[in-house]
């Protein structure tokens, strides 16, 4: 679906109509930034992957995840079990 220059002018009216003049300059500002930080989550996610090979660090395999996911669940059981009982005293 391509939109013309008709319909990008009537959604452009309607948006002033809803928002506003005095809105428009914070909702700009706001997609501004929530377009910021998305690039700088996209980008700092590849920026470890990076980081972490030039480390010399090896990324994590499936099976490694997978021991590691069960070990912190083996963790958070035994927390659970040492709060319990601090809870009924």
């Amino acid at each position: 679906m391509k939109f013309g220059p008709w319909e990008i002018g009537l959604i452009l009216i309607i948006i002033l109509i809803v928002f506003g003049v005095g809105k428009l300059p914070d909702i700009g500002r706001q997609l501004g930034k929530g377009i910021r930080d998305f690039k700088k989550f996209s980008s700092g996610t590849e920026d470890e992957d990076a980081k972490a090979a030039s480390n010399g660090q090896e990324l994590k395999t499936a099976p490694e995840l997978e021991v590691a996911k069960a070990k912190l669940e083996a963790a958070e059981a035994k927390l659970k079990l040492v709060e319990d009982p601090a809870k009924k005293t």
